[in-house]
């Protein structure tokens, strides 16, 4: 046991940091494994791979998830910011290059292949960017004199288009619905408010009338008989099948018809394997993650650390909305995955560095605090 005497870097940060939550999303993590277990081996079987192939791959991910997780939640908020500079920037040039050099899977190319490896860049591209705009924000907040909206408007745009471009609209939603959310809580006008939803129904318009896929979808979803609905259809059936409690482990059908069962539709599979109460367990592991960091988020004085650990949460939840609203049919299908449940070695690796961000910037501060030097009192918004 760690005492609160001790005054090393690891006895401050165990007393510092939210434990609770650490142990909310280790549960999470756990429940990706058992559901690993039953949702990917007939999905890696279909595809001639060893049963266990993804299995195998979502444990080896889970050491450098809790690693990077961890690490990162030892950061200070300026340490922070410089950190997602260098990921942001590094990230942005990976998806301006993913048009040109990526593999295209499904009509999109959202993938590039770096030493064998496929790497996902707009999974790393959105929790650096979302500490950006927190930290513009913030100095505008701070210093309204500074064009720092205008900078963050800038920076969405550049953003949004880049994304588009791959197409990519899911993750351009996530950006989009957050850099409006924490423009709102910075002091935004009503009056844009209306600006920015005209724009964003602009923008599906158009991809409704230019990307068929996204207009298929949406058809999909609004008349189910305009198209073929087989895995929404599949994945909503598995509720009434899995009834409370679940046809048992290994018992499910689902996930033997689905292509992706292992990744979109995981939360399908634990519905019939393991039946409502699971995934209501699972809701509320989500719930408590997310109003426990926005809780702590708004009891700190800093307006960067303030608006980035909103950002960070408003990420997390809505990615986790998205996908269980797929699976329930309440929203147009749309590829993402349930955070630290679905196979992904991308997603949980950015999953683990945005969580490790929000650990670190909800950290109570310490009481040594008070007796830091003059220049550590400086507003954390104020150096980069």
């Amino acid at each position: 046991m760690i005492s609160r005497a001790q005054r090393t870097p690891i006895g401050e940060w165990w007393w510092t940091v939210d434990r609770l939550t650490i142990a909310a999303v280790g549960a999470l993590m756990l429940a990706g494994i058992v559901l690993s277990l039953a949702a990917s081996p007939p999905v890696a079987g279909r595809i001639g791979l060893e049963p266990f192939y993804f299995v195998n791959r979502h444990i080896f991910f889970l050491f450098p998830t809790i690693a990077i997780m961890l690490g990162v939640s030892f950061l200070t908020p300026h340490q922070i910011r410089r950190l997602a500079l260098i990921v942001f920037a590094i990230s942005l040039v990976m998806v301006a290059v993913t048009p040109v050099f990526g593999q295209e899977i499904k009509g999109a190319k959202r993938w590039l292949v770096l030493f064998g490896i496929n790497i996902q860049p707009s999974e790393f591209l959105k929790p650096a960017f979302v500490i950006l705009i927190a930290w513009l924000f913030g100095e505008s907040a701070k210093r309204p004199e500074m064009p720092a909206n205008t900078f963050a408007l800038i920076l969405l745009l550049v953003v949004v288009a880049l994304l588009v471009i791959q197409p990519d609209f899911g993750q351009t939603m996530l950006i989009v619905l957050v850099w409006s959310a924490l423009f709102f809580m910075a002091g935004m006008r009503v009056i844009w408010m209306f600006g920015i939803a005209g724009a964003a129904g602009f923008g599906l318009l158009v991809a409704y009338y230019t990307v068929p896929h996204v207009a298929n979808r949406i058809q999909r979803f609004l008349n189910p008989q305009s198209g073929d609905t087989f895995n929404i259809d599949v994945a909503t059936e598995s509720f009434m099948r899995g009834g409370w409690f679940g046809r048992g482990p290994g018992e499910g059908t689902v996930k033997r018809m689905l292509p992706e069962a292992h990744t979109d539709f995981v939360f399908s599979v634990a519905a019939e394997e393991f039946g409502v109460v699971l995934c209501l367990a699972l809701v509320a592991l989500y719930t408590f993650i997310v109003v426990r960091a926005m809780l702590r988020a708004m009891r700190n004085d800093d307006p960067f650390c303030r608006f980035a650990a909103a950002g960070l949460t408003m990420l997390f939840a809505t990615q986790s909305a998205i996908n269980m609203a797929v699976n329930l049919h309440l929203i147009p299908a749309k590829g993402m995955t349930l955070p630290f449940i679905s196979y992904g070695g991308s997603s949980m690796l950015s999953l683990a560095y945005g969580m490790g961000m929000l650990l670190a910037l909800t950290r109570e501060q310490p009481r040594g605090a008070v007796l830091a030097a003059p220049d550590e009192l400086l507003p954390a918004g104020s150096r980069i």
